[in-house]
């Protein structure tokens, strides 16, 4: 449809009364410094935010790919539509009245002006009637369900316009179209009725509900949440999608919420409609709700605009379902967090319970203090992933280990990484500070090289310090020692004892995972079990592992033999060379905190790495010494 042509006066006024931050967070989450605003550029891939808003000019710029000019040409470039349908769509939104050119095209332009008018005006006429109906001996029931199950007050039900949708086919319907007189096709368009499959006429989509109004962020009513008061399914009914009411970008309660959002610097999301509003009766007024369906990035943008720390706590249930809308939550936002675009905190209630129920036996202090003691979201997926786990068991342990090394992989920044690096590794090491070290390491090895590999930023020119490369035949070094090693355990049960001793008392542990799940699998059987390849082999066919990869660590060929005939000098070479593997990432680890390090305002700190890294180069050199001396023609 062609809009028509627009006065340069409404034009102008649109401009005016168009806020850009406002307008821009829609799409970006923008983060104050100084006057302006700054964020990741949505016109170009970028991890460094170049992207900024100026509130006092209302204009935007990108220093990265030069994108920049005011609100209409923001919403132009990005959503690919034309002046007119923004101009228009701004005009709506900021309540500018619009008038065109040629009078002849006016009253088309008022006819599309007016349709979302009309429909405003539709679903405040059905709200009234909910609220009337509620107070009435037929909505007697749902009025008991709030006040005593809920224990919501009457001012509490009267903030949120709380109703009741009566029992009938058509009473909503007879009431707005036949005692109001709104078109039935309006009224249709709104959401609140159908029409019917095989006879004509419509009927009430909400009948026996409990109804909760959905507004939008200036308060006007664009949808309704509707509560089962029987056995029916589903037990809440959202509106349909409508000209106002789009699921994945609208929060319930967000226009009570958005004062205390931007007074507390802090956005709490709960998952129900009653959780919010239990919440901001005991005065928690900075709360909203998801709709249903797993909150989006549109939704959480739409949030954020309010808050300057971007510090959002995701509040769902502690259920199953609940824990799965967190995952999902996360999933959209990750991104953002692992960028610090958002500052993301999880809170599970005590006991499975949601905010609701909590609020019925426990104070809102209680709830503030969970609140401020929320951990962050790594911390809580961190403790999702151990959940139920027995990290004493070895299939436990690797299914951990790996789970929690694919959430470190997605850390960009380096002291946020070590951070649960150690973090990890202390839980990994079970209490025993000593495994702390060899947790780290091994966490370092499974993590994705690019972390170790990442150029260090440019220092002064007089700067001496050596660079320092990886090795490129690390790997396959590391492999032939450690499946050597296996072989000797698994074939020599007599060094089986000595073995597991010397890995213990140099903190070694076998890197390669295929090697690691194997040591793992073997000492839940006896050191001393005759029987150990067999019932290994059992093992893996029960865990439906490979056995393909460790074939030539099961099964000897005449080489394979060869090798450990002379067992107790094979055992120290290859000792020798795992950890002088695991010697080597330490000293790059400390020699690439060292190179970072600025000397002059962190002196302690870039003595510490260089004494460490140096320690660890003299330890290479005694351990190639062993690893020569010992069986130099193995490696």
């Amino acid at each position: 449809m062609q809009i028509p042509r627009i006065h340069p006066d409404t034009i102008e006024e649109v401009k005016s009364r168009a806020d850009i931050v406002e307008v821009v967070s829609d799409y970006v989450v923008l983060k104050k410094r100084g006057k302006d605003f700054v964020g990741l550029c949505p016109f170009h891939n970028e991890k460094t935010p170049s992207f900024t808003v100026s509130p006092g000019k209302q204009i935007y710029y990108c220093f990265g790919c030069q994108a920049g000019g005011n609100a209409i040409k923001f919403i132009m470039e990005l959503d690919k539509r034309n002046f007119g349908d923004v101009v228009l769509g701004l005009a709506q939104r900021y309540q500018v009245p619009v008038k065109s050119l040629a009078p002849e095209q006016r009253q088309e332009l008022q006819r599309q002006i007016s349709l979302r008018d009309q429909l405003y005006e539709v679903l405040a006429s059905a709200a009234q009637f909910y609220q009337h109906a509620l107070r009435q001996s037929l909505g007697q029931k749902a009025m008991l369900y709030l006040q005593e199950e809920r224990k919501l007050t009457t001012e509490t039900i009267q903030q949120f316009g709380l109703g009741y949708a009566p029992a009938g086919w058509e009473t909503l319907y007879r009431y707005l179209v036949e005692n109001k007189n709104y078109p039935v096709q309006l009224v249709d368009k709104a959401g609140l009725i159908k029409p019917r499959k095989e006879d004509k006429g419509y009927y009430d989509v909400f009948r026996d509900r409990l109804m909760i109004p959905i507004r939008d962020v200036q308060g006007r009513v664009i949808a309704f949440g509707g509560r089962t008061l029987t056995e029916e399914q589903p037990k809440y009914l959202n509106s349909p999608e409508t000209e106002l009411f789009l699921k994945g970008k609208t929060l319930f309660a967000l226009d009570q919420a958005k004062d205390g959002v931007s007074k507390l610097d802090q956005a709490v999301v709960v998952e129900g409609y009653f959780d919010a509003i239990a919440l901001h009766a005991a005065g928690v007024n900075n709360v909203v709700a998801s709709l249903g369906t797993a909150l989006s990035i549109e939704q959480i943008r739409l949030l954020l605009r309010y808050c300057d720390s971007k510090q959002l706590i995701l509040n769902f249930d502690a259920d199953k379902a609940g824990t799965n809308a967190t995952e999902r939550a996360i999933g959209e936002i990750a991104n953002l967090a692992y960028q610090g675009e958002v500052q993301l905190k999880i809170l599970n209630l005590p006991n499975g319970k949601d905010a609701d129920e909590y609020l019925q036996n426990h104070t809102v202090e209680n709830y503030q203090q969970l609140l401020a003691n929320a951990p962050l979201w790594l911390n809580w997926q961190i403790e999702e992933i151990i959940k139920d786990r027995d990290l004493k068991q070895a299939t436990d342990f690797q299914i951990v280990t790996k789970e929690i090394v694919k959430i470190l992989q997605n850390i960009g920044n380096s002291d946020t990484l070590n951070y649960y690096i150690s973090y990890c590794a202390e839980i990994l090491s079970l209490g025993d500070t000593r495994l702390i070290p060899l947790r780290v390491e091994n966490l370092l090895t499974q993590i994705a090289p690019s972390h170790f590999k990442t150029p260090a930023r440019p220092r002064k020119q007089e700067s001496k310090k050596p660079k320092f490369t990886v090795a490129t035949t690390e790997k396959s070094l590391l492999e032939q020692a450690e499946a050597l090693l296996l072989r000797i355990f698994l074939h020599c049960p007599e060094q089986r004892e000595m073995i597991f001793a010397e890995l213990e008392d140099r903190n070694l542990e076998f890197s390669l995972s295929h090697h690691r799940l194997l040591w793992q699998q073997s000492l839940v059987f006896p050191l001393e079990d005759n029987d150990l390849i067999s019932k290994l082999e059992n093992r893996y066919l029960e865990l439906a592992e490979d056995l393909n990869i460790l074939s030539h660590v099961f099964h000897l060929d005449e080489k394979n033999k060869l090798e450990i005939i002379r067992t107790p000098q094979v055992v120290q070479a290859t000792l020798a060379c795992m950890e002088k593997v695991f010697r080597e990432k330490r000293h790059r680890y400390f020699m690439e905190q060292w190179e970072k390090v600025d000397s002059k305002t962190e002196p302690e700190k870039e003595r510490l790495y260089y004494e460490n890294a140096m320690g660890e180069k003299r330890r290479i050199q005694e351990l190639e010494k062993q690893r020569q001396f010992s069986i130099i023609e193995l490696f």
